[in-house]
């Protein structure tokens, strides 16, 4: 059995504010085509003010909202992933390729002659070449952030101490950089 925290009886029980547990729902969105690039399956939890999850412009922005509010919040991508680097894109006959990496989407592990692992991402292929890129797949896009509340209530002890739901580690940023 977990202690549940008394109610603060001033009404505001249900708007997001310091030590809530609150539930959102997120989708990443191309602003110039509107469309979605990236939604989750699943609710993200966390306990407001407590976790770090989302950044401090998101925080504050959902700060006072309640369940039911949604908010559009622009992310600047070259803050996330700098510029765009158009080293990072390489085209190479099509012979040269596995046949299991001639996929659109496709993610290949590839390593410089340092050591240093990179991941690029098979954009575009036909019968003579293939094309791979190593910036992030939202570098150099105009996106937003579209948010939705989906629960606000007091959290747990137990939930503050861990910043959100008991079992979970969430991680937004892995989430952002897995982006397709």
């Amino acid at each position: 059995m977990r202690l549940i925290r008394n109610q603060v009886s001033s009404g505001m029980s249900d708007t997001i504010e310091n030590e809530k547990f609150v539930e959102v729902n997120y989708k990443v969105i191309d602003k110039k085509t509107g469309d979605v690039l990236v939604t989750v399956d699943y609710p993200l939890g966390y306990v407001h003010g407590v976790n770090d999850i989302l950044s401090e412009q998101v925080a504050k922005e959902l700060d006072g909202k309640k369940a039911g509010d949604i908010i559009e919040i622009p992310i600047d991508t070259k803050l996330l992933y700098g510029e765009r680097d158009e080293s990072l894109v390489f085209t190479d006959h099509i012979d040269n390729v596995p046949e299991e990496y001639r996929e659109i989407g496709m993610t290949i592990t590839m390593e410089n002659d340092k050591g240093e692992l990179k991941k690029f991402i098979v954009t575009r292929f036909d019968d003579k070449t293939l094309t791979v890129d190593g910036n992030n797949p939202l570098c150099g896009r105009d996106i937003s952030f579209r948010l939705e509340v989906l629960t606000v209530r007091e959290a747990t002890d137990e939930e503050i101490e861990l910043g959100g739901p008991v079992g979970a580690d969430p991680d937004l940023n892995e989430i952002l950089s897995r982006a397709k």
